[in-house]
């Protein structure tokens, strides 16, 4: 069976611009779970070398599209696009820059948008330079 990813909506839905949608229904396909991925090189050393992610801009826009660069090439490694991730965990570092994250997001996901939970943390444990990092689970064919 080939997957089918359908968004949900309210029938009283009022038309607003949102970067998530309210929930996704799926049948078929197989399920693809991704670890959190940051500005940071995905393949870095354990434990950590600082130095390694000297690279990391300090601005969340710049961030935002190598994390979501970090994303895509996950995704399309396991065979997907980004229209197959259905669901998302975005942590930020500080909510006052989820417009930037949004607005780099919406580059990355078109028309389409996963499901979506977005949450403030002190710190990711990559690098205390990285203000994002998302996880992802997504649905590609079997």
């Amino acid at each position: 069976m080939s997957v089918r990813i359908e968004h949900v909506e309210w029938p009283d839905r009022p038309d607003v611009m949102m970067p998530y949608s309210p929930a996704i229904k799926v049948t078929g396909g197989s399920l693809l779970f991704f670890a959190g991925v940051t500005a940071a090189p995905v393949y870095h050393s354990h434990p950590h070398v600082p130095a390694e992610f000297d690279n990391i801009p300090p601005d969340m826009l710049s961030q935002a599209r190598m994390t979501m660069e970090n994303l895509k090439k996950s995704v399309e490694a396991a065979g997907g696009t980004m229209e197959n991730v259905v669901h998302c965990k975005r942590f930020l570092t500080n909510l006052d820059l989820q417009d930037d994250l949004n607005k780099v997001w919406n580059e990355y996901m078109g028309k389409y948008k996963p499901t979506s939970t977005t949450v403030q943390v002190e710190r990711l444990a990559t690098d205390s330079r990285c203000l994002v990092e998302i996880d992802a689970i997504a649905v590609v064919d079997s």
